[in-house]
This record gives C-alpha cells, structure tokens and sequence, in this order.
C-alpha cells in the first residue's frame, strides 16, 4: 500500500480520542486508495486531481461510519479525566452498589412528611419554571456511570444527581435528563449554563440527604432563580428538594 507523505500517527502515544483516530484512519485509508488510482507522482497528485478526487458522498460515509461505532460521546466523556486525573480520583461512595448510597450532606433541610412528600434537601435554582419537576432519581458519580447510560439509555423522566458543577462528565446524556441536582457550584458555573441553554430544570449548590437511586423526588424549580446579588450579599434564596411519598 502506498504512504502519504509525511503519513505517521500523530496520536501514536495513545492520547488521541477514538473518535479522532477513527476519522484520521478513514480519511488515510479514502487517500491512500485515490492516490494509488492516480498513477500520480505525489507532488502532481497534491497539487492537482487531489482536490476533485475525494467526493462528498465518500466523506458522509466516512462520518456516518465513525458515528456509528459507538465512539460519538467518548471524547467528551474521558477528556476531563485523561487530562486532570488527580481531580478526577474514585469518589468514595462511587464503590459497592449504587442502589445503596445516599448523599448524607450535614447541612440539608430536612423535614416531617406533609402529605405525600417530605423535603430533603435544597439548592440554588438556575432558572425559574411555571411548574416544579418531578421524576426518578438517579446518580451519575463516575465515567462508568455515563458510559453505561450511553450503552443503554438514560432512564425516562431521569432526575440525575451528581457531584461535578463542571458539565464535562455528563454532557454527552445531560439533554436525556428530565432535572438535575448538582451538589457544587453556582448557577453560574459551566453546569448551570449548559442545563439552562438545554432548558433542563437544575439546582446548583445542593445539600441533601437520604435519596436513593430509584426514589420519586420534586425540585423546586418554580422558586426564583438564585441572582448574582444574592450570592455576593449571601442572602439565602434555596429552592426545596422532596421526596415523594409513595
């Protein structure tokens, strides 16, 4: 088979993302096949029928090859952890049965049942919605977590929880997500921009405690959305959490 000029991987350490070497081996392969059906010295090929030899039909093909390998979301999901390891170690708790761990925050409201639901917790409210969003909760705390949701599917009318106020982590399944709960950050934070650009009900800082993977939960995300003066004054502005009773 005839070489590219210059044809080495650039990624050959192991660092590129799948989907980048997928769309690189591709295109070689689509090249190397042009060139040789060229009959061309190289330099007449480049700088000649090179530029009428690959057809746009070939490229979709090649994007509707990689796209269906399973590799779309990966980049973005393993980036932030192949860059930042240290800020990305396991998360205690992350271990063991995920139906088994709660967030246990010591400072979330928590309060007798009133009817049918008792509040558990609270957070800052992103943006205010005409009604408060209802549905299951479910953790997302590790790569693991959203490579299996990306498998399989995000649950419907998903409440997702997670610790990460930075977005990386979930934003190849964050559009699936019926609300989120976001144990840091602001509503400002990359999170918080991203649930409001998507129109997912979010609360940010969050503190709760005794929800488990599979609970019915409400959040309050009919209450104002938290302000910039209101973090700079400190005044209090919660938006409730509950736990719906069965």
């Amino acid at each position: 088979m005839a070489n590219l000029y210059g044809d080495t991987n650039k990624y050959e350490d192991g660092e590129g993302a799948p989907i980048l070497e997928a769309y690189h081996s591709a295109t070689k392969a689509l090249m190397r096949q042009k060139f040789e059906e060229s009959r061309q010295p190289w330099s007449s090929f480049v700088f000649g029928s090179s530029y009428k030899a690959v057809t746009t039909k070939e490229i979709a093909e090649i994007d509707r090859q990689v796209l269906e390998s399973g590799y779309r979301f990966a980049s973005s999901a393993m980036i932030s952890a192949l860059e930042r390891p240290e800020a990305y170690m396991p998360i205690p708790g992350s271990e063991g049965n995920p139906d088994e761990f709660t967030f246990e925050h010591s400072d979330a409201v928590v309060k007798p049942p009133e009817g049918k639901r008792e509040q558990r917790g609270q957070g800052d409210n992103v943006v205010e919605y005409k009604g408060n969003a209802i549905g299951i909760a479910k953790y997302f705390r590790s790569i693991q977590d959203v490579a299996d949701a990306l498998a399989d599917g995000v649950p419907p009318d998903t409440i997702a929880i997670i610790d990460d106020s930075g977005g990386t982590l979930t934003a190849p399944i964050l559009e699936q997500f019926k609300g989120v709960i976001c144990a840091g950050g602001t509503v400002r934070s990359h999170l918080g921009i991203l649930t409001r650009e998507y129109g997912i009900p979010c609360l940010m800082n969050s503190k709760v405690n005794g929800i488990f993977n599979g609970d019915r939960v409400e959040i309050e995300v009919s209450a104002p959305a938290k302000t910039t003066e209101a973090y700079q004054s400190g005044r209090e502005m919660s938006a409730r959490v509950w736990k719906l009773i069965a």
